[in-house]
């Protein structure tokens, strides 16, 4: 199973390498979308499904904050997880990303093993990128 991610930060350097640490960490992706801030990746969201969003906290126009606040308030979009990259590391700041709704936090500058570890955690996959759900059971549902 491979998963669609968007990650929201104001830097294309920083988008780009976020991408290419998710890439090289052998998480299984489909589409990797981006977005410069929270408004755009909100647009975004009108029209693409994703299954967890990655953005940084200070950004221009909606900042990683007023995006967490705005997904929630959205009956669908809360049920999508965030995780808070940012150079902002302070304890309080931390806690005021995951009070907003955002299941993790890396601090920047990060290591590759950080966004593979969060992913996998968040995600809920195994050490092998698979989600242990089995597409071809072929057996009955079971509500």
């Amino acid at each position: 199973m491979a998963f669609n991610i968007l990650i929201v930060d104001d830097s294309r350097s920083m988008r780009s390498v976020i991408k290419k640490v998710i890439y090289m960490s052998g998480f299984k992706t489909d589409q990797c979308l981006e977005a410069a801030n929270g408004r755009e990746a909100l647009e975004l969201l009108s029209s693409h499904w994703v299954d967890i969003i990655l953005s940084d906290i200070n950004m221009p126009e909606m900042n990683g904050f007023e995006m967490l606040e705005a997904l929630r308030k959205d009956s669908l979009l809360k049920s999508i997880p965030v995780v808070v990259i940012s150079t902002e590391g302070r304890e309080d700041r931390m806690r005021e990303a995951v009070a907003l709704g955002a299941k993790s936090f890396i601090k920047k500058p990060f290591l590759p093993e950080d966004i593979k570890r969060v992913l996998y955690e968040v995600i809920g996959v195994g050490d092998d990128g698979e989600s242990g759900y089995d597409e071809g059971d072929g057996g009955s549902l079971d509500f």
